[in-house]
This record gives C-alpha cells, sequence and structure tokens, in this order.
C-alpha cells in the first residue's frame, strides 16, 4: 500500500513542473468539462474540436512574435478561435451553407496556415509543442493564466446557465422570451468554448485540448442522471483522467497532452460497457 502511495505522490512531490501540471489539468477539468456537458446537450460536440483547430493560426502568430510565450500564444489563439467561430455563423445565417459545414470549412483553413505558420520558423520540435502541448511549458505565468480563465468561465457560465438549460431543450422558447440576447448567450457560449481551448493547449496542445472537454462529459452521460450530476461526474472524470494521464506520462515518458487525453479514452469507452445509465452491459442484462 506504501508502495502505491509513494509511486503515486512522488512525482508530484519531487519535481515543481509535475505539481504546476497537475493544478492547471485540475482547474481546466473544473471549467472544460461543464462546457462540454453543454456542446453535447446543444449537439455541438465537433464544433469543439473544429474550434480546437482553429486558435492554431492565432498561437503561431503570438510564437512567430514572441516565441514560446503563453500570454502572446493566448491571446492570438483566442482572437483567431473567436474570429472563425464569428465568420462561420455568418456564414450559416447568410448562405445555404448549414453551420457544421461552415466550421468544417474553416477549421481545415486554420489548422493548415496554422501549421505553416509555425513552419516557416521554428523546428520540427516546436510544432510538436504548439500540436501536442509540452509539460514543461507550464510555469508560474501559465498557472495564473489559466486560474483567471477558469474562474472567469465558471463565474459567466453561472450567470448564463439558466439560459443554456433552456436552449438545450427547447430553443423555441428561449428565442421568444428573450429575443436578441438570445446571440450574446451564444457568443458569451462559444468565447468560453474558445478560452478553454486556449487555456489547454499549453499543457495539451491545439489538437488535444479539446479532449479534456468532450471526453470526460460524454463519459458522464452513462453515470448521471440529471444535468447537475453530469456536470459534477465530468468535473471528476476530467481531474481523475488528468492525474492517470500525468503519471502515465511520467512512467512512461511519454508526452502529456495524449497521456491524459488517451486516460479520458480510456474512461470514456470503460463508461460505455459498465455505465449505470445506458452502458452496454446493463442494457444488455435488462
Amino acid at each position: 500500500m506504501m508502495t502505491l502511495l509513494h509511486l503515486l505522490a512522488d512525482p508530484f512531490l519531487d519535481f515543481g513542473f509535475m505539481r504546476r501540471a497537475l493544478v492547471a489539468c485540475l482547474a481546466l477539468s473544473l471549467s472544460s468539462a461543464p462546457l462540454g456537458v453543454f456542446l453535447l446537450l446543444r449537439r455541438m460536440s465537433l464544433v469543439g474540436d473544429a474550434l480546437s483547430h482553429a486558435v492554431l493560426p492565432g498561437a503561431a502568430i503570438g510564437y512567430l512574435i514572441s516565441g514560446m510565450s503563453l500570454v502572446a500564444m493566448g491571446i492570438g489563439g483566442f482572437i483567431a478561435g473567436l474570429a472563425v467561430a464569428m465568420m462561420s455563423g455568418w456564414v450559416s445565417r447568410r448562405t445555404l451553407l448549414k453551420e457544421d459545414a461552415s466550421f468544417a470549412g474553416f477549421y481545415l483553413g486554420s489548422l493548415a496556415l496554422g501549421v505553416t505558420l509555425v513552419s516557416l520558423r521554428g523546428s520540427s520540435m516546436d510544432l510538436l509543442h504548439v500540436l501536442f502541448g509540452s509539460i514543461l511549458a507550464v510555469d508560474s505565468s501559465a498557472m495564473v493564466l489559466v486560474g483567471i480563465i477558469t474562474t472567469l468561465s465558471m463565474l459567466i457560465l453561472a450567470a448564463i446557465y439558466r439560459a443554456l438549460l433552456i436552449e438545450s431543450f427547447d430553443s423555441v422558447f428561449l428565442q421568444v422570451s428573450m429575443g436578441r440576447w438570445l446571440m450574446v448567450i451564444h457568443a458569451l457560449f462559444l468565447s468560453l468554448v474558445v478560452l478553454n481551448l486556449v487555456a489547454g493547449f499549453q499543457i495539451l496542445g491545439t489538437l488535444m485540448s479539446v479532449g479534456l472537454m468532450m471526453l470526460p462529459a460524454a463519459s458522464a452521460r452513462f453515470w448521471a442522471k440529471n444535468l447537475p450530476q453530469t456536470l459534477g461526474v465530468a468535473i471528476a472524470i476530467g481531474m481523475i483522467a488528468s492525474l492517470i494521464g500525468l503519471l502515465w506520462s511520467y512512467y512512461a515518458s511519454l508526452p502529456a497532452g495524449p497521456a491524459i487525453v488517451l486516460s479520458a479514452s480510456l474512461i470514456f469507452f470503460f463508461s460505455i460497457l459498465c455505465g449505470t445509465r445506458g452502458g452496454v452491459l446493463v442494457t444488455a442484462r435488462r
């Protein structure tokens, strides 16, 4: 038992970068997982994936200007992600193209542009750090930025929680009752999604940051019976996946981002099989 405790605790007791990465991942789980739940309820799961790719050009421009600076890359990524979200919504409203197709077109172009920009100045290792994150990049400034984004996200999400809940189940009623405010709420929600994706790309990378948002939310669906429980379970799963992934990356010398997302994926597959609310085994037994 003591040996197991040492294996779990030693990486975080001995190395400051592991502690910083764990705190940052726990904070991200606290704000990202609830957003993932609402993305699922609104049938916008792939929008989160598209936006995670869309932040890459802005992050690449920040990298070209200031190197591996979290603040510069974060600001650039937020502007790029929000621009893609707004342009996709505008195109879907003004043309016959549906919103999912519009997002697909913009995010594919953004991904190609971002990879090209990073390749202009950086090495292949720099490109890997941007795409898949780097646990060593989590310094004090990164933790402060993640903490600010998490706090801001929780406050705004609490303020628009009721409107998001109503829109997820009866968008027509919300449109009639709130009118123009509906667009403001939608814009705020997408802004929170982009903010959290930007906060996660230093550890998880632009390609993996959406994993900590969507996989815990999808897994929680198999264990919870109402929305408050789903939000709580999603946060807990995100935190557990973060801990397991960081330990896995430490002992197996794996990149932290893929290890965390792979851990969340394993929990997702376990939930599909054994979940008490519609899991495969429970359904077969019935």
